[in-house]
C-alpha cells in the first residue's frame, strides 16, 4: 500500500492540488479505491501519469494511476 502522506504529496506536486483538496481526494481514494484527480488533454494526462509512476517507483510504493476518456 502507498501511505496517505505519499498520495497527498503526489496530488500536490503532480496535480497541483491544495493540501485540503489533496486530503479530500486521498480519502476518497482510500475509501472508494479510486478518484478523479483532474481532466486534461491526452498529452498532459499521459505526462502526469508518467510522473506519478516515476515518483511511486522512486519511493517504492505501488501507486496506480490511469487515464480514462470522459
Amino acid at each position: 500500500f502507498s501511505t496517505m502522506d505519499f498520495v497527498i504529496e503526489v496530488l500536490i506536486k503532480v496535480f497541483r492540488k491544495s493540501a485540503d483538496e489533496a486530503s479530500t481526494i486521498m480519502l476518497n481514494i482510500h475509501n472508494k479505491g479510486r478518484e478523479i484527480c483532474g481532466s486534461y488533454s491526452h498529452e498532459i494526462a499521459s505526462t502526469k501519469i508518467a510522473q506519478v509512476k516515476n515518483m511511486a517507483r522512486e519511493k517504492g510504493f505501488p501507486l496506480k494511476a490511469v487515464m480514462e476518456e470522459e
